[in-house]
């Protein structure tokens, strides 16, 4: 691991730019570190930008060569070796006057490539002027390492320039948001209002075209895959969205824009006709853009002819305008985060050149690092310095704009700190840990002793209190794997984070979720021992009855707690999650999102359990005794249906509204799947009410079509595996586990687990085991088949992503300037 003093690079999932040094500084600071720089270097740079880094690894395989020809040539020399040939070979080190040739080891030619004259890059040459061991094993390196340079410049360069382009137009919306405040306030201070002012401007008739977000970065991912191409630098392929099972139609996505850019408005404003668009992100905004585009086709149809008489008025309010500055603060964000990936970029790669060309004097005893070193500091990815002015100027416009001029709050921002790792958290997780081992371990002897667990006619225990001991144990097991998956995820190297959005001050880390299950385990599994001790002690159902309904109603509290305790922020987060699923397709589906209700589509007989427990108790069912009553109701039964269609139609929902805002026919296919799944669960209902041949002959052929639905989905477009031109066979080229066993592996598992619903058929139990029992083993394989879901899903987000290279969203703009000839 690298110092962590003033010297030490920053870690490329943080947020804070790089303190520039010099090269020769940062490889003295790294000569004294103990680990070796290619798994620093790995472990430093952007995930997301991997291909585009030197290729550090190759290049110690070049000079891995080098240095096993030089010893072989050394040990033929010193068998060989003789008096003249020794004073021979010590005069030809110099010249007339004692002058050491070994300055012209290497000149190092720049070319010009075909598009210089309109602004194009110098491609560098190595040409070698002295013999080494092996000439050709030192071309091969030079070559190589001549193609990482004009790589580096030409990706540093791209990206720039974007970022460059980026900047300029967040100055301009800056301009006009600032613009229309002041109006604002202008008019409030006219009006005396201090509630609701607005600008009345006129709408112009032009159609909504704005430029699609994929369409963007695909745009961006093609100008300099063919800027490549245009200078013959060979460039390693990179996965893109068609091989990862992703394809895109930006054809498509242009003829539905209109359909998707409800909330866009043209209207004019000092001579300018602008554009404003506000993300449907909200009910609220949905239902507000489809009821102006109803109103505009029923009453407003002479408002498309373009005439005098087809302009309307637009108020743009204060409402408005703060969800306008809200997305540029957002971009503003992103920005900077990007310069500090790419300040990251430029540091990370001046480095290995350093290291990787004096381990070269080191193996070949020549002196080439000063004579590289130089071409490699005056290339443009060292030389250049827009990146530093921009970042310093962003800096300033969000400070002002942003912090109300306050540096250090407007830095809180910009440069999030780390939360730091506490010992206490890992000592609490192995003392909660042990606590639950110990009470379950009691709790499992008790049961046992007293035959709880046993088939009988009739067990209250089973019917009121275990269905609380399932649902907490297929819970906490959910949460436990996804803590695993977040582990498994940052050894991989899958910058999670930014896939799902996470806020990296507020993120829980894989000790937070192992503490959060260990210590609610523990009290679950320890009020639960308690419960069963006092039933054991002769306590009638009636007196005890009320403790399983109580510790369930503290986890309730606690979730919807709104003091900043236990995780407030992310408690929160989860809250907002739920609500979006619950209420799609009203509001924008993030990937977050549609992670979550992936993960309650196999959360169905934890559902259906806290159903039954919930009607259970708030009919005062526990006070009776009367276990039966909710399941006798007819309002239950119907319920039952609903929670087993839920989930996969909260699911189908989401995919229904992403189709609505991205146009891909993918997302229509997907949702077939759910429906599809929803008619297999309703099906699986209904032949628990009524076992008979008609139902189970229903069950077998719905859940056999889902299933092979399912599967492909998960093994071609989840996973992107099963690509018959791969590399990798039946997998796919870009893998981010070195051994290709373990994904057959969990292919083969996967397809496994996935046929749980046998059961169903066979009526597989355990013997003396009540059934109970067995459904809580076969949910919580589905549960583990979700958990091993979750790493494969991430893993090729991660490198669809990779092969856009993309490593900060593109946050969408709310004004639009519209050319008049539009």
């Amino acid at each position: 691991m690298m110092s962590s003093g003033k010297h030490s690079l920053s870690n490329s999932y943080s947020n804070s730019p790089i303190v520039p040094l010099s090269p020769l500084a940062l490889s003295q600071d790294q000569d004294r570190n103990m680990v070796k720089f290619s798994k620093q270097f790995e472990g430093q740079l952007v995930p997301e930008w991997k291909e585009a880094f030197v290729d550090y690894w190759q290049l110690k395989e070049d000079l891995k060569k080098i240095r096993l020809l030089n010893n072989n040539t050394t040990t033929n020399a010193h068998q060989t070796t003789s008096f003249p040939h020794n004073l021979l070979s010590s005069i030809s080190k110099f010249g007339l006057f004692g002058r050491r040739r070994d300055q012209g080891v290497i000149q190092v030619h720049k070319r010009l490539t075909a598009s210089a004259s309109k602004g194009g890059d110098l491609l560098y040459e190595t040409e070698l002027l002295e013999q080494f061991a092996d000439t050709d094993a030192a071309k091969q390196f030079f070559e190589c390492l001549d193609m990482q340079l004009n790589k580096v410049n030409q990706f540093y360069k791209t990206k720039e320039k974007e970022f460059l382009e980026r900047g300029e137009c967040l100055k301009k919306q800056m301009q006009i948001l600032s613009e229309l405040k002041t109006i604002i306030k202008q008019q409030q201070h006219r009006k005396g209002e201090e509630e609701d002012a607005s600008i009345s401007c006129s709408i112009s008739c032009e159609e909504d075209s704005v430029r699609d977000r994929t369409e963007q970065e695909q745009q961006q991912q093609d100008s300099f895959m063919d800027e490549l191409e245009r200078n013959e630098v060979p460039f390693p392929h990179s996965p893109t969205s068609d091989e990862i099972g992703k394809p895109t139609d930006i054809n498509m996505k242009t003829e539905k824009g209109k359909l998707r850019t409800l909330s866009g408005r043209v209207f004019s404003f000092q001579g300018k006709s602008l554009r404003i668009n506000i993300p449907l992100a909200t009910p609220s905004r949905t239902f507000s853009a489809i009821s102006y585009l109803v109103w505009d086709d029923l009453v407003n149809q002479s408002s498309k002819k373009c005439g005098p008489q087809g302009r309307g008025k637009l108020h743009i309010n204060k409402s408005k305008l703060h969800h306008a500055q809200k997305m540029i603060k957002g971009a503003f964000l992103e920005l900077y985060k990007g310069l500090g990936y790419l300040k990251t970029y430029r540091h990370l790669n001046m480095l290995a050149f350093i290291k990787i060309l004096k381990k070269f004097d080191k193996v070949t005893e020549k002196q080439v690092l000063p004579v590289y070193l130089k071409v490699v500091e005056s290339s443009y990815f060292n030389s250049s310095d827009k990146v530093m002015n921009l970042s310093d100027e962003v800096e300033d416009l969000f400070i002002m704009h942003f912090a109300d001029e306050d540096r250090r709050k407007g830095m809180k921002y910009l440069r999030p700190r780390q939360r730091k790792e506490s010992h206490a958290v890992t000592f609490f997780i192995g003392l909660f840990a042990g606590c639950f081992v110990a009470l379950l371990a009691g709790y499992i002897i008790m049961a046992h002793i007293t035959g709880m667990y046993r088939k009988q006619p009739d067990s209250i225990y089973m019917e009121t209190t275990y269905p609380v001991l399932s649902m907490f144990s297929l819970l906490f097991l959910h949460f436990f794997l996804y803590g695993c998956n977040i582990f498994m995820w940052r050894k991989a190297r899958i910058n999670y984070s930014f896939i799902f959005e996470l806020a990296p001050t507020k993120e829980l880390k894989y000790r937070d979720v192992f503490l959060i299950c260990t210590t609610s385990m523990t009290a679950v599994v320890g009020i639960m021992f308690v419960h069963l001790s006092l039933v054991t002690k002769g306590h009638s159902y009636a007196q005890v009855q009320a403790i399983p309904g109580l510790l369930l109603l503290a986890f309730v509290l606690l979730l919807v707690c709104p003091f900043n305790i236990f995780y407030h922020s992310s408690r929160y987060r989860l809250l907002g999650v739920i609500r979006n699923i619950i209420l799609s397709p009203l509001y924008k589906v993030v990937m977050l999102d549609f992670f979550m209700a992936d993960q309650l589509c196999s959360q169905v007989p934890m559902l259906r359990n806290l159903e039954y427990v919930a009607c259970y108790y708030i009919t005062g069912s526990y006070k009776t005794q009367d276990y039966g009553y909710c399941m006798r109701a007819k309002h239950y039964r119907d319920l039952a249906y609903a929670v087993s269609f839920l989930p996969y139609y909260w699911r189908a929902m989401q995919c229904a509204r992403r189709w609505f805002d991205e146009g891909q026919t993918n997302h229509l296919v997907n949702l077939g799947k759910y429906v599809s799944a929803m008619l297999a669960a309703g099906a699986k209902v209904a032949y628990e009410k009524e076992r008979s041949i008609g139902w189970l002959c229903l069950v077998v052929v719905m859940s056999s079509a889902a299933t092979v639905y399912q599967l492909y989905w998960d093994f071609v477009k989840d996973w992107g595996l099963l690509q018959m031109n791969s590399k990798n066979p039946w997998l796919r080229n870009e893998l981010m586990l070195r051994r290709k066993f373990i994904y057959y592996f969990s292919m083969g598992l996967n397809l496994i687990l996935r046929l749980a619903w046998l059961q169903t058929v066979v009526h597989s139990t355990f013997e003396h085991v009540d059934y109970r029992v067995t459904g809580l083993f076969l949910a919580a394989l589905e549960v583990i088949r979700r958990g091993l879901w979750n790493f494969y899903r991430l893993e090729n987000e991660h490198l669809n992503n990779a092969g856009k290279f993309r490593a900060v969203k593109t946050v969408p703009l709310p004004f639009h300037e519209v050319d008049e000839e539009e």
